[in-house]
């Protein structure tokens, strides 16, 4: 068991710095933040379907077993459907492999973005084969800017409080009568699918910045709206409404730009030198910050109280809606190279 969840969490740590990163270098960038978005969508599908999977078995003490077992095909399909898949155009570029950057791009975008894809890739001045930055160059001048906004949007994103509200969501569902943990967390995730679905629509017509920003601010007045649920006397009859009004619509907020926009966002604003390592930097944040949430959310709720913390939420959500109006670029409908060179010019 300690073995198997070893693995697993091997995997899901692995896949969730590559494959943000694979889509964003080999998506058009007409559609790259509806392609990019999909991360998102799929995964928050792949958790409601094991959700609405587990409702028949939830009496059974062995419904766990099927559950893992289940999870196998989805792996296996994936593992074996990257044999066939190419290899990002701006690695092999990269590695100074320039015929085999043309067929893989004749491959995913055919031979009429042959030319341009090719005088882009010289344009952007992808760097060669040896010359991928060390660790320690990510803290440089050149770069310190951009991987500190990775960073944050990924710290943002954990410590506005998502997996809490998830957590405490079957309680507060129970006080609007849903007495079922499965059913209420089957309506979670069909919100943040919704959520999800919406702004894959939207990612590039209004753009990842404005997204993210009304996200923020969604997701703090949802908290309060939360708060003053549980915790207002002379809202005791509606504290039930209130708090699950003020979950549904956190979790909509939440997946309308936090969730699906920073995954995204950062391989479009990281330069291809440092890319794979500020990505990986980034989701290391992300799960620090998610294991710290998880380990001393608990003690907050008992230390201060559940609508004091979700207050310090709010503000969180606040402060990070005005760092980003002033740190974050809008990466909509520019190329990678584009972006990398109005971030960080040649020094």
């Amino acid at each position: 068991m300690i073995a198997g969840r070893f693995l697993v969490g091997l995997g899901i740590g692995i896949s969730s710095a590559l494959v943000p990163l694979y889509i964003s270098e080999i998506s058009p960038t007409e559609i790259r933040g509806a392609l990019g978005s999909v991360n998102q969508l799929f995964i928050c599908v792949g958790i409601l379907i094991a959700l609405v999977a587990g409702l028949p078995l939830a009496g059974n003490p062995i419904w766990w077993r099927t559950m893992f077992w289940a999870a196998v095909v989805p792996a296996f399909l994936l593992g074996f459907g990257m044999l066939f898949a190419p290899e990002s155009p701006r690695w092999l570029f990269k590695q100074g492999k320039v015929a085999e950057t043309q067929i893989a791009i004749k491959k995913l975008w055919g031979d009429k973005k042959l030319d341009s894809t090719m005088t882009s890739l010289r344009a952007g001045g992808s760097e060669t084969a040896g010359e991928d930055a060390g660790w320690g160059d990510l803290f440089s001048s050149r770069y310190q800017k951009v991987v500190t906004i990775g960073a944050a949007l990924f710290l943002f994103q954990q410590f506005a409080g998502i997996n809490a509200v998830v957590y405490y969501s079957t309680s507060v569902f129970r006080t609007a009568g849903i007495t079922s943990d499965v059913a209420a967390s089957a309506l979670v995730g069909a919100a943040n699918v919704f959520g999800t679905m919406v702004a894959s629509s939207l990612m590039d017509k209004q753009g990842r910045k404005k997204l993210l920003i009304t996200s923020f601010l969604g997701m703090s007045f949802s908290m309060l709206l939360l708060s003053l649920g549980l915790s207002w006397p002379s809202l005791a009859a509606y504290s039930g409404t209130l708090a699950v009004l003020g979950t549904v619509s956190y979790i909509l907020a939440f997946s309308l730009g936090a969730g699906p926009v920073p995954a995204l966002l950062l391989p479009e604003i990281f330069p291809s030198k440092i890319r794979a390592k500020a990505v990986s930097l980034s989701l290391g944040v992300h799960w620090v910050t998610n294991f710290m949430i998880g380990l001393y959310f608990l003690s907050a709720v008992t230390k201060f109280g559940v609508s004091r913390v979700y207050q310090g939420f709010a503000a969180v959500c606040l402060v990070a809606a005005i760092y980003i109006s002033q740190n974050v670029v809008e990466t909509k409908g520019k190329s990678l190279e584009e972006i990398e060179m109005e971030l960080s010019p040649a020094a």
